[in-house]
């Protein structure tokens, strides 16, 4: 790659929010449902239908505005932004250009070159459009309107990340941001969270930016990076051929590695914006406002900081438990509960983490309860159970969100503490075993480890491991 050159990548992020209905209608949010039956006459854009502003929608984009440092404009509107696409019923998306609700905010990244800080030029809040769904079999285009008016915010970054990892950084910091606030679950994959890329290169030291182009919708950070290196390459390629970068909108096709043109790129004027007349303007007042400020969470930068200072946590524990708000409040209520931190903290970070690569799961598809997991750990700790059949009764928590203690019972898996059966189990076992006897006795201190897991074994695992050791090593 040329070292000549300098990136220049500036994002609009759109954020589905977390409401139970649409930005301007009464109709369901929910993902997932059969095409077009979350529809009305407003949503699918019939003529003479009237939007009504859903609060709620307000409040979560004032809560992102405050936790990424924003201004707030106490006094905003809304515009029509004029464009003519089948997904788009009314041939026009409520959207605000001229008084957004927040501005001028930034959010600190961290990367390999240390910390850095990235502007946010606005957040506007807008509505959804619709999906198309191309069937090729058929050679059509069907239209699904269920997303159509699911609100959205827009944030717009300061064109001030220059590289794919500083990107990712970002995008991976807003998320965080958005999903303490519980604005959004930000699902990728869902399309609950999107990324436009606008990149452009120039020499190195240049002031000037080059001409930039916007890459649509990219669904995974992983295509996101790709895109980013292929989009770099191909520019700088072009400037150093004599040819010219055109602004252009192009779309990223992340299975072949390349990206193609749809269209020229338009500006503020090709979408002819003007007020929207059917909306009133939003006045926050400073009580609302208030409000809205003496609800903000705990982030996830203050919660990893009392992790390490309140529970004792080493700093590595503390990332990964602030890693998610899911696994934040899971750590949190467990603790409450049993008031084992470091013992919490082992069981999300091995045995939760461990089952949830297994299953492929993100942590906000975790299912289990903070009672149950407290309830474990409580058992565990007491020498109720041992560390393997723990380990058993965890899985059973983390598929069906089982009770412990029951279970226990029930399965009859309590640790057997009796002396007197346990040397009679064991000194069978020494007799059964004479090889291992005589390795022991030559030395060879793997030969107890045979004998133990004998005895367990021959136990069902329900012996106290400890007292196991002792006994074979006392008759030894």
């Amino acid at each position: 790659m040329n070292k000549e050159y300098e990136t220049v990548i500036g994002l609009e992020v759109h954020v589905e929010l977390a409401t139970k209905t649409k930005i301007f209608c009464s109709c369901s949010t929910a993902f997932g449902s059969a095409p077009n039956t979350h529809t009305c006459p407003v949503c699918t854009g019939m003529p003479g239908s009237l939007p009504v502003l859903n609060k709620k929608v307000v409040e979560y984009a004032i809560a992102v505005g405050l936790a990424t440092g924003c201004e707030i404009n106490q006094y905003s509107k809304f515009d029509r932004k004029n464009y003519f696409y089948p997904d788009n019923p009314q041939n026009y998306q409520i959207s605000q250009l001229y008084l957004p609700i927040c501005h001028d905010g930034g959010i600190e990244i961290e990367t390999q070159a240390g910390t850095k800080m990235i502007g946010i030029h606005e957040i506007h809040m807008e509505e959804d459009a619709g999906k198309l769904i191309h069937d090729d079999w058929e050679e059509v285009s069907l239209v699904d309107y269920n997303r159509s008016g699911v609100p959205l915010i827009e944030i717009v970054s300061e064109p001030d990340m220059r590289s794919a990892e500083e990107v990712i950084a970002y995008l991976d910091k807003l998320r965080m941001i958005i999903q303490y606030l519980g604005a959004s679950d930000c699902k990728m994959q869902e399309g609950s969270m999107r990324a436009d890329v606008n990149l452009s290169v120039r020499k190195l030291g240049s002031k000037e930016f080059g001409t930039r182009t916007e890459m649509k919708n990219i669904g995974s950070f992983k295509a996101i990076a790709r895109a980013i290196e292929a989009e770099k390459a191909r520019q700088i390629d072009l400037l150093e051929s004599g040819e010219s970068v055109v602004q252009e909108t192009r779309r990223w096709n992340d299975e072949q590695g390349y990206s193609y043109a749809m269209r020229s790129k338009e500006d503020a004027q090709d979408y002819r914006y003007f007020p929207e007349p059917d909306l009133v303007p939003i006045e926050v007042s400073d009580q609302w406002l208030q409000k809205i400020r003496g609800r903000q969470p705990e982030l996830r930068d203050q919660k990893y900081k009392r992790y390490v200072e309140q529970y004792g946590l080493p700093a590595y524990d503390a990332q990964i438990l602030t890693s998610a708000k899911k696994l934040a409040d899971l750590f949190e209520e467990a603790v409450k509960l049993c008031e084992k931190p470091k013992k919490v903290s082992n069981w999300l970070m091995g045995e939760t983490m461990r089952l949830m690569k297994e299953h492929s799961m993100d942590p906000e598809d975790i299912a289990f309860s903070p009672v149950n997991l407290a309830k474990l750990i409580v058992l565990a700790d007491a020498g109720t159970i041992n560390g393997t059949v723990a380990k058993e009764v965890f899985e059973q928590v983390f598929a069906n969100d089982i009770d412990p203690d029951q279970y226990v019972e029930q399965k009859g898996l309590k640790t057997v503490n009796d002396e007197d059966a346990l040397r009679k189990t064991i000194a069978q076992i020494i007799e059964d075993n004479p090889k291992s006897v005589e390795d022991y006795h030559n030395g060879k201190e793997k030969a107890i480890g045979f004998l133990v897991g004998q005895t367990m074994k021959a136990m069902k695992g329900k012996a106290n491991p400890g007292m196991v050791n002792q006994i074979l090593k006392e008759l030894l």
